[in-house]
C-alpha cells in the first residue's frame, strides 16, 4: 500500500472548510474576535455613530451634477420626460447635500472636542464605512485629525469603503448582525441623517435595544427637521395614540438642525 507524502492542510488553513456552510459559525465568531482585537489595539473605549444615506453626495459634486442637467435642458429646446426627470432628480440632490456638509462638519467638532479629553481615544466617529454620510463623518474626523472607524458590509452595490477611514480601523463584514453589534456595543451617542431602509432599520433596532433595556440609553439625535418631522408626527399620533408604544419611549430622540447644538446635547448626557 502506497502512503501520501502530502500533509493535509489543517482545518484553521482550509480555505474550502471554512467558507462552506459547515464553518458559517467560525465566520461569526471570527467577525466578532477580530475587530475587538483591533479596538482594543487602538484603544479604541467608545464612539459617537452615524448612519444615513449612501446616496447623499457632497455639495460641489451635486452643482456640478445639477449644471450638467440644466446644460442638457438648454440645449434641448423641449425637454423630454426624461431629461425633466434628471433635472428635478439633480436638484434633489443638491438640496439633500447640505445634510453631507452637516454631516463633515459635526464629526469634525465632535472629533476636535474628543481631543481635548484626557483620553482622545473617547467618542471616537464611527460610520458604516461607505460613500455618502458615512464617508462624510469620516471626513470630518480626519479633518480634525482625529482618529475615525468605518464598518463596511459586503453588498452587491454601492458599498465600498470611503478613503478617510483611519488607517487600521475599516472592516469588511459579512454577517449584517455582526455589524450591527459593534455599532450598539461601544456606541455613546447615535447621530441618524437622512437615509432609506438601511437607514431606518438601524435606527429602529437602536430604539428597540434602548426601549428593552438591553442597552444602556443613550442620545439619538435625528439631523434634519425636514425630513424626520413627518416621521415623529406618525409616532405620536399613531404608535402612542393606540398604545403601541409609551411617550417616554420618545425621551431619548431629540430633532436638531445645528451641528453646534448637537455637540452641546451629547455632551450633556456622556460621562467623560
Amino acid at each position: 500500500m502506497k502512503y501520501s507524502s502530502i500533509k493535509p492542510p489543517k482545518a484553521y488553513k482550509d480555505l474550502e472548510f471554512l467558507n462552506s456552510p459547515d464553518a458559517r459559525v467560525i465566520r461569526m465568531l471570527s467577525e466578532f474576535l477580530e475587530p475587538q482585537r483591533r479596538f482594543r489595539q487602538q484603544k479604541i473605549k467608545d464612539t459617537i455613530v452615524f448612519f444615513g444615506s449612501a446616496r447623499i453626495v457632497p455639495a460641489k459634486d451635486a452643482r456640478a451634477q445639477l449644471r450638467a442637467a440644466q446644460k442638457a435642458a438648454i440645449r434641448k429646446k423641449k425637454p423630454d420626460r426624461a431629461l425633466q426627470e434628471a433635472l428635478t432628480a439633480a436638484e434633489v440632490r443638491l438640496e439633500m447635500s447640505r445634510y453631507y456638509e452637516d454631516t463633515v462638519e459635526l464629526a469634525r467638532l465632535l472629533t476636535k472636542w474628543s481631543r481635548t479629553l484626557s483620553d482622545s481615544n473617547r467618542f471616537v466617529v464611527c460610520s458604516g464605512g461607505g460613500p455618502g454620510i458615512m464617508e462624510a463623518a469620516n471626513r470630518g474626523a480626519f479633518l480634525a485629525r482625529g482618529k475615525s472607524l468605518g464598518l463596511n458590509i459586503s453588498l452587491p452595490f454601492e458599498q465600498f469603503a470611503n478613503p478617510f477611514i483611519s488607517e487600521g480601523l475599516a472592516f469588511e463584514f459579512h454577517y449584517f448582525f455582526m455589524r450591527k453589534f459593534w455599532f450598539a456595543y461601544l456606541a455613546k451617542a447615535l447621530v441618524i441623517m437622512p437615509g432609506g431602509f438601511g437607514t431606518m432599520d438601524e435606527l429602529f433596532e437602536a430604539l428597540t435595544l434602548i426601549q428593552t433595556r438591553r442597552i444602556k440609553s443613550f442620545p439619538v439625535i435625528l439631523m434634519g427637521s425636514e425630513y424626520w418631522k413627518g416621521l415623529l408626527e406618525w409616532l405620536k399620533k399613531t404608535m402612542i395614540r393606540t398604545s403601541m408604544i409609551l411617550p417616554e419611549d420618545l425621551d431619548f430622540i431629540e430633532i436638531i438642525d445645528d451641528p453646534d447644538e448637537v455637540v452641546k446635547h451629547i455632551q450633556k448626557f456622556v460621562i467623560v
